[in-house]
């Protein structure tokens, strides 16, 4: 008898135990894929005020800040000088100098120019009354008389081409004058009514500050930027394999921003890729998508530009489908396949798999539901091995 209790005892021990699994059981019902990445919002219309002049930006009082309201035409956002002379060398000096000397001399040269001219005026006036009192009498001819007018008036042409030159001269001289005399090194006080002021393009807040500074800028330089902070959209830089999937008005959710998910839908996907490095260091090709939101701004209010956010774009949706968990799928030579549970056994079963997303898959063929299938096998599950589903405490 003690043998026989023995024997059952060995036997008991030395026969296998089921192998502890997790299961799930295949139900229908939705099934969504999407494409997810990292996206960041944007101002859809940003207004960048540049500077239209090389000059001196100056502060502005009170000073403006990021976030601050501004309103179109009436808030100066900016105001600027022009800038000093810069200094020039010891031979451009120089140069200078003997420029201011002959500009002298040249208005001098004009000037005596101009006192011979109406000396010769004077003279040619007083021959000409001289001949007109003898015209009267018969005392000359007509032709000395028309002699006589004739010098008058040519006098008068030399005289105010005279002036001309000596008003050239004098301006010539004025500008030589103003490059030698701007290097004294003083600063003038600024007057206010050479500024010019740069007033907002449009109502909105301002989003980033270019130049905080006082300091001298070159024309076209940008100084502050602009825009409406409820005017938002989202662009991603997706794959170029995950682009050509999606279509305009597709359906989006945006999550991983601090708040509630929204919805969006695509606005726009670029014709034109681009290069862009990955953090790993990877070329990728990137293609920009536009995401307009669909949620009213109340939801997303708290939202402002270039803050980062999380898109979820889908390329297919199904009402009722069959599904798998993508923890249960192995692959087995070309096919998939599941370890479907039956009669306490694990059974390797091939399947046809069609969407598939992060979390699951699309069962096609294979399976029915209310199957269970192991999740996650180990090397320890076999085909025809016993399991038992895990106790989960």
């Amino acid at each position: 008898m003690v043998l026989m209790i023995l024997a059952a005892a060995a036997v008991w021990f030395a026969w296998p135990r089921p192998i502890a699994v997790d299961l799930a059981t295949l139900t229908k019902g939705p099934m969504e894929v999407t494409i997810d990445d990292e996206a960041k919002t944007r101002v859809r219309h940003v207004y960048a005020v540049s500077a239209p002049i090389a000059g001196k930006v100056l502060r502005i009082s009170p000073p403006l800040h990021i976030g601050d309201q501004v309103t179109k035409d009436e808030t100066v956002v900016a105001v600027m000088q022009p800038t000093l002379p810069s200094f020039h060398d010891a031979r451009t000096h120089e140069e200078l100098r003997a420029a201011l000397a002959a500009a002298d001399a040249a208005v001098s040269l004009a000037a005596t120019e101009m006192r011979r001219i109406e000396a010769a005026l004077a003279f040619s006036r007083t021959e000409l009354r001289r001949a007109e009192a003898l015209a009267r009498t018969e005392a000359i001819s007509l032709k000395v008389l028309d002699g006589a007018r004739f010098d008058v008036e040519t006098n008068e042409a030399a005289l105010a081409s005279a002036k001309a030159q000596l008003e050239v001269r004098r301006n010539e001289r004025d500008s030589v004058a103003a490059r030698l005399g701007e290097q004294s090194g003083a600063v003038p006080d600024p007057d206010p009514a050479c500024c010019i002021q740069l007033r907002a393009p449009v109502t909105g807040s301002v989003l980033n500050i270019i130049q905080e500074s006082e300091g001298v800028v070159q024309a076209g330089a940008p100084l502050i930027e602009i825009g409406d902070p409820l005017d938002l959209e989202i662009v991603a830089d997706l794959l170029s394999t995950d682009a050509v999937l999606i279509k305009p008005g597709a359906p989006v959710w945006i999550d991983n921003w601090g708040g509630s998910p929204v919805q969006g839908r695509v606005e726009r996907v670029d014709p034109a890729g681009f290069t862009k490095i990955s953090a790993l260091g990877i070329e990728e090709q990137r293609v920009r998508t536009t995401v307009d939101f669909t949620d009213p701004p109340a939801k997303w209010s708290a939202l402002g530009h270039d803050y980062r956010v999380i898109v979820h774009v889908t390329i297919w949706k199904a009402v009722d489908v069959l599904t798998v968990p993508v923890g249960a799928l192995f692959r087995q030579g070309d096919d998939w396949a599941v370890f479907a549970v039956r009669d306490g056994r694990a059974r390797a079963t091939i399947i046809k798999v069609g969407q598939r997303n992060n979390r699951t898959a699309e069962v096609l063929s294979g399976l029915a539901a209310g199957d269970r299938v192991v999740l996650h096998p180990s090397d320890r599950v076999t085909g025809g091995v016993a399991v038992a589903e895990r106790d989960v405490q």
